[in-house]
């Protein structure tokens, strides 16, 4: 990779136009997911892109990634607690 900034018009500069933009689904996953054949097509892989999109930096996403713990952390809290009650 180069330090100096890339001049289009340079005879060894070669873009990669292969790779699709970063704003496109599925650009997000990680590389688990994808060996496993995770796709933004299927629910799971799709939560995960979403999760992995969201930016620390904005309050926003922050807010948004509580909310995604709450959500999915209080059915085990619910489903441990009926465990606790019926042992005792």
């Amino acid at each position: 990779m180069r330090d100096e900034p890339v001049d289009e018009f340079d005879e060894d500069y070669a873009p990669d136009d292969d790779s699709p933009p970063f704003w496109f689904n599925g650009q997000h996953l990680p590389e688990e997911a994808r060996t496993m054949g995770l796709t933004q097509h299927v629910p799971d892989g799709a939560l995960l892109d979403f999760a992995g999109s969201l930016d620390g930096a904005k309050p926003l996403h922050r807010l948004t990634a509580w909310v995604l713990l709450v959500v999915f952390g209080l059915p085990v809290v619910f489903a441990l607690m009926r465990l606790w009650y019926a042992f005792v």
